[in-house]
């Protein structure tokens, strides 16, 4: 099968005039005119502002919903309104929980009363803020119990099934499982399944400490306690409104009827988990169950030990509030390029999300310094800096749902940025197929961190992480867990993640988040930032092109040529897990399909390389460019999951965090149901037809 090259199309001859101009730019001098850009706003990119930024941010905890959100928020809007962007804050009225009140104590063989705050330590004292909230899971259920207790693992579905093939039963008991290997929320959810009176959630230092702890390096301190969100919805968004946005009078769903905990929920550091672990007497844990405290880790607890547990949270209609930038395109200002992270914490949070929210902020000071020498892009760029994604990725979701058609119709791409710088090395990211190139480019474009370093970030990835095709780096399928998932799953725009990582240490979620633990752990001359922030640029700059002075814009660099090989790659490691499993998959139908799409795709790009004279397009042949990733959409959605429409990629039901290639085949291949798979075949096979009509499509506004 054919593997066309990348073409970067701002450096072709594929320039578009708006409809009512008859002449045509020249297509050197674009390109002269997007270098001259992309080198502008990648020299006002400045670690010292960047550090600013971050430290305003995070100078004191802000929770969705509270007071002090709604002045990051306001901090935002200022700057934004500052530097000369068109700003606007829509507010959702969303069904938040609040912390009340909780407590944890073993009650027998002995009575201990377990921490559920992190200590205060005198090297940071902003780990003493008032306002930290003890350690928590929002949608908790509230109350109180006492009983035995049942060690899990790490709570996956596959670690309960364990227990039951042990005959230990989990009813009516209190389970601990360690955090990690899936979403904190999908415990919860197994473990209410199965019976149990309640969960406490825990951090083990198998999985967070590798070295020092906080304060003296930057692995989990034991006190150290991961919050977050337990809510496992068929959609991500408010609770209450699923589909539509949570405004002021909008139609909500009875809380009563909403699938959310019921069983009360608490996180606690390895320290206290120690002190039940250390006296729980029953069976041993099966091999790979055991972590790295100083005691042997047995599944039951025995007899004697008890532990009573008491959680109270209210659950409210809470007001949160999005801060979006825009930078009006001067050619097509209805497309978009849309780059976001979030700006709710659940204390301080300098890594998650600020250390991507610093990133965000000085991209848009690069484009406005570029667009006060006369440096504008041609298709509108927005800034959005979202509420509420720690409580279930809320306040994007809402706005997308709101813009929904708009998305559909103008959203060339989403970038993501949420906590994205947490070390020095470029080696995380994953993209539609069809935004692989732009990527790989903005990479080469950019230098490694450090004033002095001459080594591309894409020489220095691909030496690090070795490519399984070869002059390509490994760019990963988008799963769940932040802002991209309403523009990739639900409104099927292209989205890319992007992060730099290989910092020493964790904070996640906790107390410890903070300027100090970050500048410690990550480094204090946000050189790095500086890197991230640069990719960013370019691929922002790339994606909306910069207008000529006649008014023409290139077109958006996408790479069709990367679909076919991604879905063959994805569809031979849905067989091999078939095959593991037992499960008769016809891929035939599919494998076709796909190389109908390579031939259009193909054909596509020998059209763009053929017509160096692009006089008589217009702006509709950008839409038509967009309508290839939009093909993926089904309208009926996943099964027991409609709000996820993307046929291409979603995130697994039963993690939260991977990503599922082909996720209406991998369902019913995990479900072992041979008939439902069959159906899947044909209604993936129909989405590539929908995509290869669409290439056909474009091909055909290209030739005309």
């Amino acid at each position: 099968m054919r593997r066309a090259a990348i073409i970067p199309t701002f450096l072709l001859a594929t320039i578009l005039p708006p409809s009512d101009h008859a002449a045509r730019a020249d297509a050197d001098a674009l390109a002269q005119r997007q270098r001259a850009w992309e080198a502008a706003l990648n020299a006002a990119v400045d670690p010292a502002s960047i550090a600013r930024t971050h430290e305003t941010l995070a100078a004191e905890p802000h929770v969705a919903g509270t007071e002090a959100s709604f002045r990051v928020a306001d901090w935002l809007t200022d700057t934004f309104s500052e530097l000369g962007y068109n700003v606007i804050t829509p507010e959702y009225w969303v069904y938040l929980p609040r912390f009340v009140d909780a407590s944890l104590e073993i009650v027998s063989p002995v009575a201990i009363e377990l921490s559920i705050r992190e200590d205060v330590l005198e090297e940071d004292p902003d780990t003493g803020h008032p306002d930290i909230t003890p350690g928590w899971n929002a949608y908790s259920g509230s109350g109180e119990v006492e009983a035995g207790v049942v060690y899990a693992n790490y709570g996956t579905i596959e670690d309960f099934a364990t227990l039951r093939e042990m005959g230990v039963s989990v009813e009516g008991k209190i389970v601990i499982a360690r955090y990690g290997r899936n979403y904190r929320g999908y415990k919860a959810k197994f473990a209410e399944e199965a019976g149990a009176a309640g969960l406490i959630m825990y951090t083990d230092p198998a999985d967070a400490v590798r070295g020092e702890t906080y304060p003296h390096g930057g692995w989990a301190h034991p006190s150290q306690i991961q919050r977050g969100s337990i809510k496992t919805l068929p959609y991500a968004g408010d609770p209450l409104t699923p589909g539509v946005p949570a405004h002021f009078n909008a139609e909500r769903l009875d809380p009563d009827d909403v699938d959310l905990p019921r069983i009360p929920v608490q996180p606690i550091g390895y320290g206290a988990a120690e002190q039940i672990i250390s006296r729980m007497r029953g069976d041993p844990a099966p091999d790979g169950w055991h972590g790295n405290l100083p005691h042997e880790y047995r599944v039951t607890g025995g007899d004697d030990l008890r532990i009573r547990m008491r959680v109270e949270q209210v659950r409210e209609i809470t007001r949160i509030r999005n801060v979006l930038a825009r930078m009006p395109g001067v050619v097509d200002p209805m497309q978009m390029v849309v780059v976001g992270s979030h700006h709710d914490s659940w204390a301080h949070g300098a890594s998650d999300p600020l250390a991507g929210t610093m990133v965000m902020v000085e991209a848009a000071r690069a484009f406005a310094h570029a667009a006060q020498q006369g440096m504008r892009p041609a298709r509108t760029i927005v800034f959005a800096a979202w509420d509420a994604e720690e409580f279930g990725i809320i306040g994007s979701t809402e706005w997308v749902e709101e813009q929904i058609e708009r998305l559909t119709r103008d959203a060339v791409a989403y970038i993501n940025l949420d906590m994205s710088v947490m070390g020095d090395q470029f080696r995380a990211a994953a993209s539609s197929p069809t935004l692989h190139g732009v990527i790989e480019e903005a990479a080469r474009a950019v230098t490694e961190p450090g004033p002095d370093n001459t080594t591309s970030v894409l020489d220095a990835w691909m030496a690090r992480i070795p490519p399984a095709t070869p002059g390509r780096p490994r760019i990963g399928l988008l799963g769940g867990g932040s802002d991209h998932i309403g523009f990739a799953s639900h409104a099927v725009v292209p989205s890319i993640s992007l992060s730099m990582s290989g910092a020493e240490g964790v904070s996640y979620h906790s107390a410890y988040d903070t300027i100090a633990w970050w500048r410690k752990v990550v480094g204090d001359d946000y050189e790095s930032a500086r890197t991230l922030t640069q990719i960013t640029n370019v691929i922002l700059a790339r994606l909306a092109g910069v207008a000529s002075a006649d008014g023409y814009v290139g077109l958006p660099m996408l790479s069709f040529e990367r679909i076919a090989p991604a879905a063959l790659a994805h569809l031979d490691a849905l067989a091999a897990r078939a095959k593991t499993l037992g499960v008769a998959f016809d891929r035939a139908p599919l494998d076709a399909a796909a190389a109908r799409v390579d031939e259009r795709a193909a054909a596509v790009e020998a059209t763009l390389r053929a017509r160096g004279d692009t006089q008589g397009l217009d702006a509709g042949v950008a839409r038509t460019m967009m309508l290839v990733d939009r093909a993926w959409r089904d309208d009926e959605g996943l099964p027991e999951r409609p709000w996820f429409r993307n046929t291409f990629v979603a995130s697994d039901e039963t993690s939260g965090y991977a990503a599922w290639a082909f996720p209406l085949l991998r369902r019913e291949i995990e479900h072992r149901d041979d008939d439902a798979l069959r159906a899947a075949v044909e209604r993936t096979r129909a989405a590539f037809e929908r995509v290869e009509r669409a290439l056909a499509t474009l091909e055909t506004e290209l030739s005309e």
